[in-house]
């Protein structure tokens, strides 16, 4: 069986960012290039790793505090180069674990504004998931805690186009 996500149940976050489209599908697709992805004053112990193919995994440890930790990441379900990007969002034993049936599904678009682009970014929840299972995503803070995530990035290009 395949899973839906055509009931638009989850959220959607726009970022103007200071940066062309490439150099922002690289900060998405390059291990070298996620350190944004981090909480602030973490250190992860394990690399990243990006397997950029459809079917292929990218993979990061997330690091909360000195008791909590996880790995995240996701499966690459669509790939266009500078345009688009769409997986299922989480790990194999992570958080969310691929492995477990009805997890996001995270897309993040890209359009050039001049030399900024404006991204895009969709987490959608399945559709054979109950109002009450969708609401315990939601309780779980993924908006803000994704809102929060996203805006490292915007600072970043900010702060590398104040540096140039």
């Amino acid at each position: 069986m395949t899973t839906r996500y055509d009931k638009g149940r989850g959220f959607t976050l726009s970022r103007l960012l200071d940066a062309p489209v490439e150099t922002v599908f690289q900060a998405w697709t390059e291990p070298a290039q996620l350190g944004w992805f981090f909480n602030p004053g973490t250190t992860p112990r394990l690399p990243i790793t990006v397997e950029l193919r459809v079917g292929g995994a990218w993979r990061q440890h997330m690091v909360i505090d000195a008791a909590t930790d996880y790995v995240t990441g996701g499966i690459f379900k669509e790939i266009v180069p500078n345009k688009k990007l769409v997986f299922a969002w989480g790990a194999s034993g992570g958080w969310p674990d691929t492995d477990l049936p009805g997890g996001p599904l995270v897309t993040v678009e890209l359009t050039p504004v001049g030399a900024q682009t404006r991204m895009v970014v969709t987490l959608a929840l399945p559709d054979d998931l109950s109002d009450d299972q969708v609401q315990d995503w939601m309780d779980k803070g993924i908006e803000p805690g994704m809102s929060m995530t996203i805006d490292r990035l915007v600072a970043f290009f900010a702060s590398e186009r104040a540096r140039a």
